[in-house]
């Protein structure tokens, strides 16, 4: 049975709905394969992961948090380069709401109640925890629906799908469409290459998070970055060896494999490991710092004598785009490291400056990569 506030907050959220501008119903399939029926537009919204803002900014660029009456406290630590960009535009984000998460069992049903949203817009991979916590049971007494969304679990698969039923949800079709295309066009620019050249293909290691512990190294298998290597004409060392989206290889098998190209995926993570081994890419960094983090990790015994250390073949990229909708820019990125002659003409970076001037609502930086080729 609902708590006393709970069925409080329902009374409240029941009373602002029929003052509420009318609004039409529709039923959106999210990427769970749900049928969900909310009336949209929808006008408050959590967000069950405060990394979406990447999804919704590149929809309402004005006013990306116009919507949000709360969302989880992960975007100023997992990216506080990103968030102090987008505080600094819009100061308000500060003061909305944040909530545990769904996975840790520390999401809070009545405090989330008590903001009578609309919609709660969920990450995929955190559907069995939620269900397991009947987050679900209790928000649908109160009429409070979940929508899944991914963008990390298989963002090839999903991210076009989530931004298109973001789109429906906020009445931003067109926006959506816009971006789907652009996104669309720009992986072109990369597998239409691949495929008529069908050159050589590099064996690649993704080394994810490289020097956040020192545990060496998680890896992605034929999923998110993993699948990134193959459409930018590489092979993935951990293909066949990790058999999901995420894993671990031991130095054994990376000395065995022999890479010969090397993709450490990093951030800012002070909030998490400060000063640690992590190379900080990302919008504005520090180059010659970035670059030096990345030369201490080719020390590590799993790089001892592999063909990446010794031609240099070593870089670093900004490790979020495992979790955002502009992964396209990272294809561009790593074709470009993998087929240097065959992408000479190729600019990942004009890419996401275009990106940034078409749909986001902050200015464009650079930082986002870095490599020992670099002069």
């Amino acid at each position: 049975m609902p708590s006393p506030l709970l069925k409080a907050v329902a009374g409240t959220a029941l009373a602002l709905g029929s003052t509420a501008a009318l609004a039409e119903e529709i039923t959106v399939t999210d990427v769970a394969g749900r049928e969900v029926t909310v009336d949209a537009p929808v006008d408050r919204v959590i967000l069950g992961e405060g990394r979406q803002i990447y999804l919704l900014g590149a929809l309402q660029p004005e006013n990306p948090f116009e919507h949000v009456v709360g969302w989880r406290e992960d975007f100023s630590q997992a990216d506080p380069d990103n968030y102090a960009r987008y505080a600094a535009r819009f100061p308000a984000l500060k003061d909305i709401p944040t909530f545990g998460g769904f996975k840790d069992g520390t999401f809070d049903v009545e405090q989330a109640a008590a903001l009578t949203p609309d919609v709660v817009l969920m990450n995929l991979e955190a559907k069995a925890a939620t269900e397991d916590a009947a987050y679900d049971d209790k928000l649908a007494q109160l009429g409070i629906s979940i929508v899944y969304v991914d963008f990390r679990e298989d963002p090839l698969a999903h991210t076009t799908p989530s931004m298109r039923l973001m789109g429906e949800l906020l009445g931003e079709e067109a926006a959506a469409e816009a971006f789907i295309d652009f996104s669309e066009a720009q992986m072109a620019r990369v597998t239409e290459t691949i495929a008529a050249a069908a050159p050589e293909r590099p064996r690649v290691l993704i080394d994810r998070a490289g020097g956040y512990s020192e545990e060496c190294c998680m890896s992605f298998g034929p999923g998110n970055f993993g699948e990134y290597v193959e459409l930018a004409g590489g092979s993935n060392i951990a293909d066949g060896i990790i058999p999901n989206t995420f894993g671990t290889l031991n130095p054994e098998q990376i000395l065995a494999a022999d890479p010969q190209q090397v993709v450490v995926t990093g951030g800012n993570w002070d909030a998490y490991v400060p000063g640690g081994a992590w190379v900080g890419v990302g919008p504005g960094a520090d180059m010659a710092a970035a670059r030096a983090k990345l030369e201490g990790l080719t020390e590590r015994t799993a790089m001892t004598g592999i063909a990446a250390v010794d031609n240099d073949d070593f870089h670093a990229i900004w490790h979020q785009f495992y979790n955002s909708p502009y992964y396209f820019v990272a294809v561009q990125r790593l074709a470009k490291w993998f087929h240097p002659e065959l992408f000479a003409d190729l600019d990942p970076e004009a890419t996401l400056q275009t990106l940034h001037e078409r749909f986001l609502p902050v200015d464009y930086a650079p930082g986002y990569w870095v490599s020992l080729k670099d002069d």
